[in-house]
């Protein structure tokens, strides 16, 4: 689950992680009465699920009160990478010295925590990962104490100033308390900022929460924001199905994370676009089908669907009664390619028999059909 700068930041006052004093606004007139409140120049920052603000033009600064109202207005409204802006974060300005990056995740390869630090923070963080690998710093933890002698050798260097290594550790252990206390994925500050007063300040935040262990924090879900997630994502959750939007137009329906992501690669491979990740998981009930179905058939872009199961706990026939109702239940007007394999298979193709089905034996050979009739 994502939250918003906003609500990272008031995380971060939770834990005395110094940040700019800020009030959120939803109106240009709100944003003006807001910066006569701070007083001094103003950030207007747009508040959205997604990175990039600041190129697309959804971060600006104001001297003036008006400013900031002519600001707000152009910002509420827009569209940040299919995200609408409905709210702004009016802070107080930085004094900025020295930029720095720091973020905490989750490292699946090693299972381990880690920390990731670079004295080159800012909006181009990326492409310094991608061109300077060796500004990245990074070290690991398995325990839930503080790693404090790993960190005490990076803290110095993120301003490359001892005197700001104290301030920096602090930051760290902190935003360390955070994520394990709140159990995050990722605690992000970016920028984490020196100013020119000599102060360590948090000027942005991203924190992203494990939906698994939501239940265990009924307050940091309060702070889901339903619009700015996909309804179809949301729709999917609540009839136990795992399903993310893509910009594909081959429409997935597998059974098994593992195996819907080796589908995906393989019509990738073959020179098609999938248009969704879709796991129906292991349950037998033909109604997930048909649910799976009206999911992928509400993009308007899907031109295939490839379904691909390889029966275990899943049985093929179950899945293949599944397909039957669901052309009972739903207008398909696109054509679907099969592929069963395991569990009850016989059965299941001999339920299919004398559709307009399209089988395929192998997975190679489904994919092969379907990105021919998406091409």
């Amino acid at each position: 689950m994502k939250i918003h700068e906003y609500q990272a930041k008031g995380l971060f006052k939770d834990y005395n992680i110094p940040v700019s004093d800020g009030i959120l606004a939803v109106t240009p007139d709100e944003a003006k009465a807001h910066m006569e409140t701070l007083g001094g120049r103003c950030a207007i920052k747009a508040q959205v699920h997604t990175g990039g603000r600041g190129k697309a033009g959804g971060i600006k600064l104001a001297s003036t009160p008006d400013e900031g109202q002519q600001l707000a207005s152009e910002i509420l409204g827009m569209s940040i990478k299919e995200n609408i802006v409905k709210k702004v974060w009016v802070e107080k300005a930085a004094d900025i010295a020295k930029e720095a990056y720091l973020a905490i995740t989750m490292d699946r390869s090693s299972k381990q925590v880690v920390f990731i630090c670079s004295a080159e923070g800012g909006v181009d963080i990326e492409e310094v990962a991608d061109k300077t690998p060796e500004k990245i710093l990074k070290f690991y933890t398995k325990s839930l104490d503080f790693p404090a002698d790993q960190a005490k050798e990076v803290a110095g260097k993120l301003f490359d100033d001892e005197s700001t290594a104290d301030a920096v550790l602090d930051v760290m252990e902190k935003l360390f308390k955070l994520t394990v206390e709140k159990d995050t994925t990722l605690s992000e500050i970016n920028p984490l900022v020196l100013t020119n007063q000599g102060q360590v300040i948090a000027l942005d935040g991203k924190v992203n929460f494990d939906d698994n262990a939501l239940p265990r924090h009924p307050d940091m879900l309060e702070l889901r924001d339903m619009d700015e997630e996909n309804p179809a994502e949301i729709e999917a959750k609540e009839k136990g199905l795992s399903f993310v939007q893509l910009d594909g137009n081959i429409g997935c329906m597998v059974n098994g994370a593992g195996l819907a992501m080796g589908t995906m690669d393989m019509i990738t491979l073959f020179g098609g676009k999938p248009a969704n990740f879709l796991d129906v998981g292991g349950s037998s009930n033909p109604e997930k089908v048909v649910n799976a179905f009206n999911l992928i058939l509400a993009n308007p872009d899907v031109k295939v669907i490839l379904v691909n199961i390889f029966g275990g706990i899943t049985r093929c026939d179950d899945i293949a009664k599944g397909i039957l109702e669901s052309y009972n239940r739903i207008d398909i007007n696109v054509p679907i390619v099969v592929r069963l394999c395991g569990t009850n298979e016989k059965e299941g193709l001999a339920l299919l028999e004398g559709t307009d089905l399209i089988a395929a034996e192998t997975l190679s050979d489904g994919v092969k059909k379907a990105v021919e009739i998406a091409n």
